[in-house]
């Protein structure tokens, strides 16, 4: 009752455009005493509520409406939701705010509104057609006759209650939103059965045959009354001037002889013998460029049934035939010798033969072709004799022995003096490159892994990389000079009071371990692979053999600070290498080449090799090319001008590239590999940026013996003159001069 009268209540404020229809007269029910939704209402519409703020006229107006929309489903389906409205008395509309005793009035006077039959969809919408989108920053959806807002339903429902009333209400999956006026609507058996015939492509009248007999609205049949009796157009009876001309030009054309009768087609078809006698007068003749039926040759004596003694092959001869390829036997055929004619067999090949010859004449080209007569020596490029290009190593002048396991890298001082060397037997060697003696041996507890001779000719410092650090030393050769000041600017570092959090420890060396040359030692965690300096000599990067963005890392000697340059990894990392003169590092990967600008701290440019595993990576002088080696035995050549594939693909080697390296002077670069060589090719580039490259290889050096199917694992070029340096797995370092 409590609804009911709610009901009502919200029906009696919605306005005067609601449908009523004549019920029977019913007992008044008793009136409960307990509050409703419908004492509050008054007090909202009443003109004293200014004392109200904006936020309790919402609350109000959002339970007001909540029950007009309830009520209008009901007054649309059920006879009850229209009782509530009849249930209101006088004494109410008494004691009730003034304009709900005008709508009382209004319903008792019985005004021509209250019988309106017309079909209007929505009642509470009363600003016409109008999307409700346009009214969502409002809090209402129109005006009632009276002027005051009509508010919208209450949407403060979250996803969780929503989930719940899903799961609660039975018929939430028939339950729909109306975009007019915003309140849920709760759709019938009629509707979804509507909505699924829609969705199935049928027509929405279920009572609608769309394969029903079709019914001719006009019949075929004679009558004798005409379908209209309007009378005929006078252009029905007189001849047309338009068709009058055409006909007398297809007379004219047909007197002129431009149009001829149509003569019936011979049904015998008509062809011709492609390979007959070539007739002058005939349709073939007449081509200029017309190419005989090709002939096959006459028999010899080798394809007789009993051939001469010479034709005949031996036992030797036929082996030799049969391992031969079928296109390349010759004969194509094995002659042999039978009694007669009849001890023949068949021809297994016949059909074949036969098959291909009709092939041969189907296929053949029916029209002459001029073949250009190119010089084979033209096709080749004209690159000059490797005697132009000198000076380049030719010849293996010293080898360098001592280590007793294989030597993984090499490198050559800033002077060309000086050669160190790290080796699997856990040690570093110093020689001297002119008399191939070796100066010093540094044991280094481990496998060395890279070694990098600092390229600044004041700072005495060599960096090897031992497992999960990297090793800096002075090996005391030289001038003494250059090894005082390196000494001195080492000591003269001091720590500051509050040490940043950095991913790798700078660690001062014992007086033992300075008594050996070492000075400083930056551990890192992780195993370190690769160890190269910038060319100023104060930077050094560390490859680490770890996944992730700590790949690699940048150590700066005189503030000895160390960083990641790199917030995310593209891969297992390589290599790297700096830029000789602009801010750039390279980072190889094993499938591309990226270079990126340390300033600003961007991806300049991708490189892509295509190659399988990218092992080694080498930077021209002037920046400008680069070089990878591969596992897949290519050396690819990148112009950092002209685009991010391949200049040149290089495919000399048989085996991996280990290594690779460009001369800091001379126009020559260097590969090594696991066959044992060591290809050295002259790679000039241009100022003129309309001139490629010259890239011409000029000499394979050997001299590495292969162990463990490993041979050359690092090259590197002498400073100043035309030499090379390579070492190898056999644990010898061989100079080319």
């Amino acid at each position: 009752m409590a609804a009911e009268r709610s009901s009502g209540c919200v029906e009696a404020t919605a306005g005067c455009g609601m449908k009523r229809r004549p019920e029977p007269e019913q007992e008044p029910e008793p009136q409960l005493e307990e509050p409703s939704l419908c004492s509050s209402a008054p007090s909202h519409g009443d003109g004293t509520d200014s004392s109200l703020s904006d936020s309790e006229e919402s609350v109000f107006s959002g339970l007001e409406d909540s029950g007009s929309d309830s009520n209008e489903d009901d007054g649309h389906d059920d006879v009850e939701g229209h009782s509530g409205t009849e249930k209101i008395t006088g004494e109410q509309a008494q004691a009730g705010p003034p304009y709900l005793r005008t709508e009382v009035v209004r319903a008792q006077s019985g005004d021509e509104y209250a019988k309106d039959s017309s079909d209007e969809e929505d009642i509470r919408n009363t600003v016409g057609n109008v999307p409700l989108e346009w009214y969502e920053d409002f809090p209402h959806v129109g005006y009632d006759l009276d002027g005051r807002r009509i508010y919208k339903p209450l949407r403060t429902r979250d996803e969780l209650d929503q989930f719940l009333d899903k799961i609660d209400d039975p018929d939430y999956w028939r339950t729909v939103q109306d975009r007019m006026t915003g309140r849920d609507l709760r759709l019938t058996d009629q509707q979804v059965a509507l909505v699924w015939r829609l969705q199935r492509g049928q027509f929405g009248d279920e009572s609608f045959d769309p394969y029903e007999p079709a019914v001719d609205f006009f019949s075929g049949d004679i009558m004798i009354h005409p379908v209209t009796n309007r009378p005929a157009d006078k252009r029905s009876f007189i001849p047309s001037l338009v068709e009058k001309e055409k006909v007398s030009r297809m007379v004219h054309a047909i007197k002129m002889g431009w149009i001829q009768p149509r003569r019936p087609r011979d049904p015998t078809p008509s062809f011709y013998d492609l390979w007959a006698q070539e007739d002058p007068h005939a349709v073939l003749g007449r081509h200029k460029m017309h190419v005989p039926a090709p002939k096959l040759a006459l028999p010899g004596h080798a394809e007789s049934y009993n051939p001469p003694p010479e034709f005949l092959l031996s036992e030797k001869e036929r082996l030799v035939w049969e391992q031969e390829e079928p296109g390349e036997r010759k004969p194509s055929f094995l002659p042999r010798r039978f009694p007669s004619l009849r001890a023949v067999p068949a021809y297994s090949r016949f059909i074949q033969e036969r098959f291909e010859r009709c092939l041969d004449l189907y296929l053949c080209p029916r029209q002459r072709k001029m073949r250009v007569n190119v010089d084979p020596e033209d096709l080749i490029p004209r690159l000059p004799r490797p005697r132009d290009l000198q000076p380049f190593p030719t010849c293996q002048a010293l080898v360098y022995r001592g280590h007793s396991d294989l030597i993984r890298c090499l490198s050559v001082s800033p002077g060309g003096q000086w050669l160190a060397s790290g080796s699997d037997d856990g040690s570093l060697r110093l020689w001297e490159v002119v008399t191939a003696r070796c100066v010093r041996t540094v044991p280094m507890g481990g496998v060395v892994k890279s070694v990098a001779w600092n390229p600044n000719p004041t700072i005495c410092l060599v960096a090897a990389a031992v497992e999960d650090a990297v090793l800096l030393l002075n090996p005391a050769l030289g001038d003494r000079l250059v090894v005082g000041s390196t000494d001195q600017l080492l000591s003269a570092f001091e720590l500051p009071q509050e040490p940043a959090l950095q991913p790798a420890h700078w660690l001062e060396a014992s007086e033992e371990e300075r008594q050996g040359g070492l000075r400083l030692r930056i551990c890192h965690g992780k195993p370190v692979t690769q160890v190269t300096w910038h060319g100023r000599g104060d930077y050094l990067a560390a490859v680490l053999a770890t996944p992730g963005h700590t790949q690699v890392l940048i150590h700066q000697l005189s503030r000895r600070r160390s960083q990641t340059p790199f917030r995310r990894s593209h891969g297992q990392v390589q290599c790297v290498a700096f830029h000789p003169s602009r801010p750039f590092l390279l980072v190889a990967s094993q499938r591309s080449v990226r270079l990126y600008h340390l300033l600003r701290q961007e991806l300049t440019k991708k490189l892509m090799p295509n190659c399988k595993w990218v092992s080694s990576l080498a930077v021209h002088p002037a920046g400008d090319n680069i070089i990878c080696g591969s596992y897949d035995s290519k050396l690819v050549w990148f112009d950092l001008d002209l685009s991010t594939k391949p200049y040149k693909v290089l495919r000399h080697h048989k085996k991996a590239l280990r290594a690779v390296a460009f001369h800091p002077r001379y126009p020559l670069f260097a590969s090594g590999s696991d066959d044992g060589s060591v290809i050295v090719c002259h790679g000039m580039v241009y100022n003129d940026l309309l001139q490629n490259p010259l890239l011409v290889p000029v000499k394979v050096l050997k001299g590495h013996a292969l162990t463990r199917d490993l041979g050359v694992l690092d090259v590197a070029f002498h400073p100043s003159q035309p030499w090379i340096f390579s070492s190898g797995a056999d644990g010898t370092i061989r100079l080319f001069s």
